[in-house]
């Protein structure tokens, strides 16, 4: 009954005014537009909050996200394949700890020296698990992938793949700095090397006279006497009749001290019939070496034979056959009797400090000792 009134209504009234059916109509419109409304703002709603997860449902591809909104991939991957100790990406080797954690080769040693001097187990940064030589391992996928990330020139401001910028910074780049081929008569000048070829061709340094060129070849023979003395030293001690060499390894003690300091001693060994030891310690017995980024060894050389007179001797440390720490040759010079039987700690000629957190790291430090017994 109820819709035949609400048609009868309906039709009752359109012959008496054509704007009460045009404002019945507009309100029915108004209504559906309202309700239409309400629904969408319900979906998106229920869209948005979205239901309960099923724990059953397979994982969601992640939608793709423009590359202005979360930066280039590079920037992505730089914080994923980052050193976790220096933040920066790895140059050389790149190791990780028995979870998968990333450390450069150069933050790696230095960690393992650290526990070397703080006698601590060396750990991981991140989760703390235990790291040695022997727990870790090089991660080449990470390396290779490091390497082909582009990075900046840092003459020409180019990107390149990180493989072969050190050869583009080298040979390649027109903006490298280099230095006039008359260098070696005095010429100061560094540029560009596009700029090199106009510099040469108007150096004033090729047409000076002898005479002002004297004190310039007069500096380079100085520094060239330097190098030929330690050769020659070298070559003379070769011709001696005593000679003996052998290969020393140094193990890691600790002093009786309260707090205790790192120390190294070798076995006792026998060069020339005499049997010795050599000690060496860090940063020169200082009280916490582990606080200071610049490290160094020092060492000596004791006679533990009892000797009937002096014994003259020249002796310097070399690296070992299997080692690639870099060792300068110095050559020392000692008397030892039964009252002197020991020499002064004399620094290890090693380049950096990065050499010396590289015996340090290792397990016991191995060189080889040459000794030159000096003829009366």
């Amino acid at each position: 009954m109820s819709s035949l009134e609400e048609r009868d209504v309906g039709v009752a009234a359109a012959p008496g005014s054509s704007s009460a059916g045009l404002g019945v109509g507009a309100v029915g419109a108004a209504v559906e537009a309202v309700a239409g409304v309400a629904a969408m703002q319900e979906e998106v709603g229920i869209r948005r909050d979205g239901p309960e997860p099923d724990q059953d449902e397979p994982p969601k591809k992640r939608v793709k996200v423009p590359e202005g909104e979360s930066g280039k991939l590079e920037e992505r991957l730089y914080s994923v394949l980052c050193c976790t100790v220096c933040l920066d990406l790895p140059k050389a080797s790149v190791y990780q700890c028995t979870n998968g954690h990333l450390m450069c080769a150069g933050c790696f040693i230095h960690l393992l020296a650290d526990s070397r001097l703080k006698e601590e187990q060396a750990t991981c940064p991140n989760c703390r698990c235990e790291i040695s030589k022997n727990l870790c391992c090089r991660n080449l996928a990470v390396e290779k992938a490091v390497s082909e990330l582009p990075t900046e020139c840092t003459f020409c401001l180019k990107q390149f793949p990180r493989s072969s910028l050190e050869r583009h910074q080298k040979e390649e780049c027109q903006d490298r700095v280099t230095q006039c081929k008359y260098k070696r008569i005095g010429c100061p000048w560094q540029g560009p090397f596009h700029e090199l070829p106009a510099h040469e061709s108007e150096c004033s340094h090729p047409t000076k006279t002898g005479t002002e060129l004297m004190g310039i070849l007069g500096e380079m023979d100085q520094s060239h006497r330097r190098d030929m003395q330690l050769y020659n030293s070298i070559f003379s001690l070769l011709c001696y009749e005593k000679i003996g060499f052998t290969e020393v390894q140094f193990r890691p003690y600790r002093t009786d001290d309260f707090i205790t300091r790192l120390y190294y001693e070798t076995p006792r060994f026998t060069v020339l019939n005499q049997t010795w030891v050599l000690k060496a310690r860090v940063n020169d017995s200082e009280r916490n070496p582990n606080l200071s980024c610049k490290r160094t060894l020092s060492f000596q050389l004791i006679l533990k034979s009892k000797v009937n007179s002096a014994l003259e001797c020249s002796f310097l440390l070399l690296k070992g056959p299997y080692d690639d720490v870099r060792i300068k040759p110095v050559i020392h010079h000692h008397s030892f009797s039964n009252d002197a039987n020991e020499t002064d700690y004399v620094p290890l000629p090693i380049s950096d400090s990065v050499e010396c957190n590289k015996l340090l790291a290792a397990k016991n430090i191995n060189l080889r000792l040459f000794i030159f017994q000096v003829q009366k």
